[in-house]
């Protein structure tokens, strides 16, 4: 199939690690290519639901936090080594050192909106950047994708993106250089040659007998799990097919916050409770009321206490604390995973314990703060005090496989480690979750969406050099050939010379933009113009749907929901939905369109799926 012709990077995935990757390629001058197996790009990142790291960025300035990319390194080192002293490394220090300028970038290139920042478990300074609207993870990685098929759109030969397309493996020359891949997409295999950025995900939905999760944790089988159903390894598993090398591989991040939906309790895949729930002062109660731990500790920790203890546990947040995290709880609230309490007395009774235990805890927390003297440790409080007459939002929680720290060793330009680790695997790149060594034995919170951009711009500008250095062959013909098409972009029209001198290795470029005949570079062929849009077809009909219509297709073999007044017919889109299909059987049969539009644009449903439109809502 046609895609982009001539020399380019090929980034496997389209998250917000490969998408960070696609963009710096683009902006480098080079071309890229965006492979991802799913119907739609984005990956685990747009679950993210705290925020993006960064160090010294303006935000923290205007709000005069005193922060530092050292300080910010030495949190991840003491996280990295589960609270105890270690030594940092590269890949630790690229991270935090070029947190605040890649925040920088989201907001600049992209016009993102991140002035709000909360402080996160195992941070000594609030440095979690959001905004006002929406899961971060999904504005982020929804600005990056549209951008890209913008790019794509008004520049073909430079960008492009082929979804259901599955990368099943590398491709190497004789030296074993990676210099491509083979997909496959719609029953067709097809090969795409040039520098390859691995950008796959982690394993944390590898759930089969003979799966990743299987070989290195398998005590962690049974829990349910935050991530997509694509979270499968890909990526790890084709490095290791041609000798690169993995490392932390049993480091899997379970976090302790998992959503627990009172219906469905069993559920494996879970919605994470965003980490700045406990940032804004959230409190985490066991079966009989009581705080067992530090809610500020490292997800490790907290985790570590939930096991010892006995649950349920809920998670508990204050009339202050919900105001200042509004639009998460609301969401929660209408997905059915959260819920609001008028005063401490109602919690008590749906708890079935006295009133008086929860009192306790509350006074006894009030005290501790008021005192710097927790029992646990917990050093910074927020919205206080708590009271048993407020008004509380209140969720249940469970432990949930969440992130892969283990994964491909890279090196802290993004280069894939060969196994052995005395050299790198030449063309081979990789950034996001499948890259390990990055957040060591565990992550702390923010840092994920961060490793992301970090190492997807990391990763995106080694391959554009090795891009560049491969244009410079030792022959003429060769030089020719892949130069071509650079500058066929370059200089659209004209004749191009290009003459290489392997004695004195230089490479000359002449270029004639008068017309003039000049002996011309063999260019590859450029991709084909895009056909001419058909003449738009007919309007479609759409007939009108009553409630109670809507209301009598609500199973997974027949899913209908309202949104914005449209009637959609989701059914055959349930496996597609890249929230996966219970994000939307929780509204099956109802209007779910304020919950929609807490995440989505307006837009959405036109631009991604307008077959599901089947009518509207009768008035």
């Amino acid at each position: 199939m046609s895609t982009i012709q001539g020399a380019k990077v090929i980034i496997v995935g389209g998250g917000l690690a490969g998408l960070s990757a696609a963009h710096t390629v683009v902006e480098r001058g080079g071309r890229a290519l965006v492979l991802d197996k799913k119907e739609f790009l984005g990956g685990n990142s747009v679950k993210a639901t705290s925020g993006i790291n960064g160090a010294l960025t303006k935000t923290q300035i205007k709000l005069g936090i005193p922060d530092s990319a050292e300080k910010f390194e030495e949190d991840t080192v003491l996280s990295a080594h589960q609270g105890k002293p270690g030594p940092t490394n590269d890949l630790m220090r690229v991270l935090t050192h070029e947190s605040g300028p890649s925040v920088e970038w989201l907001m600049g290139k992209f016009g993102l909106d991140l002035s709000l920042v909360s402080r996160l478990g195992g941070h000594s300074f609030p440095r979690t950047h959001r905004g006002r609207e929406r899961f971060p993870g999904m504005t982020i990685t929804y600005a990056l994708m549209e951008k890209w098929e913008e790019i794509a759109k008004n520049e073909p030969a430079r960008a492009c993106v082929v979804t259901k397309a599955t990368v099943n493996r590398l491709l190497r020359d004789s030296n074993g250089k990676v210099v491509g891949v083979e997909y496959t997409k719609d029953g067709a295999k097809f090969e795409e040659h040039g520098p390859v950025v691995l950008a796959t995900g982690g394993f944390g939905a590898d759930f089969a007998a003979d799966s990743l999760l299987a070989k290195y944790r398998p005590d962690l089988l049974p829990l349910p799990t935050t991530n997509g159903d694509h979270c499968t390894g890909d990526g790890i598993k084709m490095t290791l097919a041609v000798g690169g090398a993995t490392i932390d591989m049993s480091s899997v991040q379970v976090h302790p916050t998992g959503l627990v939906h009172p219906n469905e309790p069993d559920t494996k895949l879970k919605f994470l409770a965003a980490e700045a729930l406990r940032g804004v002062g959230g409190l985490i109660l066991d079966k009989n009321g009581k705080r067992f731990c530090n809610e500020l500790g490292t997800r490790d920790y907290v985790t570590g206490e939930m096991w010892k203890g006995e649950g349920p546990f809920r998670l508990v947040l204050n009339s202050q604390g919900t105001k200042e995290i509004e639009w998460h709880c609301k969401h929660y609230v209408g997905r059915g995973l959260m819920k609001k309490f008028p005063n401490s007395t109602a919690l008590a009774k749906e708890m079935n314990i006295s009133l008086d235990n929860i009192k306790s805890t509350f006074d006894s927390y009030n005290k501790f703060a008021k005192e710097k003297n927790d029992p646990w440790g917990k050093k910074y409080f927020h919205n206080l005090p708590f009271d048993t007459n407020d008004e509380l939002h209140v969720a249940i929680i469970t432990p949930v496989v969440h992130y892969c720290m283990g994964g491909i060793q890279i090196d802290h330009d993004g280069r894939v480690v060969r196994d052995g680790g005395n050299d790198t695997i030449n063309g081979l790149y990789a950034a996001g979750e499948c890259a390990g060594g990055v957040h060591g034995k565990n992550r702390l919170g923010g840092s994920g969406l961060l490793g992301c951009v970090v190492y997807g711009r990391v990763a995106g500008r080694t391959a554009s050099a090795q891009l560049l250095a491969d244009l410079s062959d030792s022959t003429t013909a060769a030089a020719n050939k892949r130069l071509g098409g650079v500058l066929g972009q370059l200089a659209p029209g004209n004749n191009v010379l290009i003459s290489f001198y392997p004695e004195s290795k230089k490479l000359a470029i002449e270029v004639n933009f008068d017309g003039a005949a000049a002996a011309p570079a063999a260019a590859p062929a450029v991709a084909a113009a895009p056909a001419a849009p058909a003449a738009p077809a007919a309007p479609k009909q759409l007939k009108e749907f009553s409630l109670e219509e809507v209301a009598k297709h609500k199973t997974e073999q027949d899913c209908w929901c309202i949104v914005n007044g449209q009637v959609l017919d989701v059914t055959s889109f349930l496996d597609k939905h890249p929230g996966g299909k219970q994000a939307i059987l929780l509204f099956a049969g109802r209007d779910a369109t304020v919950e929609f539009n807490l995440l989505h644009k307006p837009d959405v449903v036109e631009k991604y799926a307008p077959e599901c439109i089947i009518g509207t809502l009768k008035k």
